[in-house]
């Protein structure tokens, strides 16, 4: 639980980790929430964007998740959120990411344009937790993140989002290949180069993710949450506070994806 580590983690490395957050059991509510809304999802067009070969990124409602108080009251996220954000932090997206048998590697990325907040004045603005829902393992496709590439200007990155080529070698260079197992929460900024590695295994491997953003940092612009009055009412207002783009509404509707990374919907690549 030690926040300050974690803000310089993430101001050197890029990524952090809180081990054994929660117990295995809430991480089986959270992995039975995800399959259900996947399988809701593909069943309609713009519910699961490809992010490449057997690789599915969804969007979804707060409601969605059964835990999902328990995550953004944690006090590790709460605490990240703020020594990093500040305390008028923005909870902007909620989904997941799956890979599945067959996955391949991705070529390596950034989520968005670097903003002049970060590559110039070295701040950053914004920030993605990572849950995992299974016991991750090499077979599995790893998550690897090229440590400290959240501060490069991203100047020759195709959309300010994809490097070239060649400079792959420095990115792989400094990458590392993450392992976390249930329970675990991870912080990172989106801006740290990363790729998902192939999935040679026999099951899939979803991880939510969590999107939160320092006032003005505009990432609420591509994503649209919702949420029903009852459920709204019944939230804590501290919760509250920290979803003013969250539109409450008499019929919650299925999210249509406005972020698409048209780089990755084609990517991917054997190992």
């Amino acid at each position: 639980m030690d926040v300050e580590t974690a803000r310089s983690d993430l101001y050197t490395e890029g990524i952090t980790a809180c081990r054994g957050a929660f117990p295995q059991s809430w991480v089986q509510e959270l992995r039975e929430d995800v399959d259900a809304a996947f399988e809701e999802a593909r069943s309609r067009e713009g519910g699961a964007v490809g992010r490449g070969p057997e690789r599915w990124y969804v969007e979804v409602h707060p409601q969605a998740f059964r835990g999902f108080v328990d995550l953004v009251e944690h006090p590790w996220v709460r605490g990240v959120c703020e020594a990093v954000l500040g305390p008028d932090y923005q909870i902007v997206e909620l989904g997941f990411d799956t890979p599945f048998p067959g996955a391949k590697i991705q070529p390596w990325h950034r989520d968005f344009r670097s903003p002049r907040e970060t590559h110039q004045e070295r701040r950053l603005t914004s920030l993605a937790f990572n849950i995992t829902t299974v016991d991750t393992t090499d077979e599995l496709g790893p998550f690897q993140i090229a440590h400290g590439t959240q501060w490069d200007p991203g100047d020759d990155f195709d959309h300010g989002m994809f490097p070239p080529p060649s400079r792959y070698p420095e990115f792989e260079a400094a990458a590392v290949k993450k392992y976390p197992r249930r329970g675990d929460i991870s912080a990172r900024s989106a801006l740290t180069v990363h790729r998902g590695t192939p999935n040679v295994g026999s099951e899939a491997r979803p991880v939510v993710v969590l999107g939160v953003d320092a006032p003005g940092a505009g990432n609420h612009e591509h994503h649209s949450p919702a949420a029903t009055k009852e459920y709204w009412e019944a939230l804590p207002e501290r919760v509250k506070s920290h979803l003013q783009t969250c539109e409450v509404v008499d019929e919650l509707v299925p999210i249509t994806q406005k972020h698409n990374i048209e780089g990755l919907v084609m990517g991917g690549e054997d190992a």
